[in-house]
C-alpha cells in the first residue's frame, strides 16, 4: 500500500544523490561524452518540495527546466554495498521532478547551483514500498508539461541502474535509512527543444512512472524577499 511521505513509519528524507546524463538520449542531446562510472550532484531536502505544493521559479532565472525521474529511498543503512543485494537496501520507490536553473548550471562545470535552488523540485506523490512495486525496469516513464507529454522512456534504458548506482554510492559513503537516490532523466528537456521550453509561472508539470502514480506540482514565482 502507498504511504505518503510524511508518514510517520517512515524515516525523514535524507541526503539527495542524483545522477545526470543516465540515458543515452539526454547524453547526446546535452552534447556530453560517455564515462566510466555515474556522473553524480547532490540536492538539499530544502530543494524539494511534495506532491501538490508549488515549485518555484526564481527572479533570478529565466530557464526553469524540467527533469522527470525515478528515484528509490534508502530504507537500510549499508557501506560498500554489492550490486546482487543492492535491492535489499530499498525501502520503495517514487516520481521525482529536478527542477534546474539551465543557466545557473551554466556558469561552471558544477551542477550545484542550478540544482538547489529553494523548493525547485518536486517528490512524491507516495512511496510504494518495494515489496509491492516490483520489477522496476518494467516501467515507463513520462512527463508532461501543461498536460504535454514531453518525455517519455523505458526505465530498462537507464546506463547505470539503480544496483550500480547503490553500490557505488554506498563505496564512498554509507547509505542511510531517507537517503534519496534520483535515478536520472531521458531525452526532452526543455532546455534543447526549439525553441526551448522553459517552465513559468501559472505552469503545470507532472511526472509518471506507471505503478507510482502522478508527481503533480504547479509552478510559481518565487517572491522577492522584504
Amino acid at each position: 500500500m502507498p504511504l505518503a511521505l510524511d508518514d510517520p513509519r517512515l524515516p525523514p528524507l535524507g541526503r539527495v544523490f542524483c545522477a545526470a546524463v543516465n540515458y543515452v538520449d539526454h547524453r547526446e542531446e546535452m552534447g556530453r561524452t560517455a564515462t566510466e562510472k555515474p556522473m553524480l550532484f547532490l540536492r538539499t531536502p530544502a530543494s524539494l518540495v511534495r506532491h501538490g505544493e508549488p515549485v518555484l521559479r526564481p527572479p533570478e532565472s529565466g530557464e526553469f527546466d524540467y527533469e522527470g525521474e525515478l528515484a528509490l529511498i534508502v530504507g537500510t543503512a549499508g557501506r560498500r554495498i554489492p550490486r546482487d543485494r543492492a535491492l535489499d537496501h530499498v525501502l520503495g520507490w517514487t516520481c521525482f521532478m529536478d527542477g534546474t536553473m539551465r543557466d545557473w548550471q551554466r556558469h561552471t562545470a558544477q551542477f550545484t547551483p542550478g540544482k538547489n535552488f529553494d523548493r525547485s523540485g518536486a517528490i512524491g506523490p507516495h512511496l510504494v514500498p518495494a515489496d509491492e512495486f516490483g520489477d522496476y525496469k518494467a516501467r515507463t516513464l513520462i512527463t508532461r508539461l501543461n498536460g504535454r507529454e514531453v518525455q517519455r522512456t523505458a526505465i530498462d534504458l537507464m546506463l547505470f541502474d539503480a544496483e550500480t548506482l547503490i553500490e557505488y554510492i554506498s563505496a564512498f559513503t554509507e547509505l542511510r535509512p531517507g537517503d534519496v537516490i534520483a535515478t536520472g532523466t531521458c531525452g526532452g528537456v526543455g532546455a534543447k527543444r526549439v525553441p526551448p521550453l522553459f517552465m513559468k509561472p501559472g505552469d503545470m508539470i507532472e511526472v509518471e512512472v506507471t505503478g507510482l502514480g502522478v508527481l503533480s506540482n504547479p509552478v510559481a514565482a518565487e517572491p522577492l524577499a522584504a
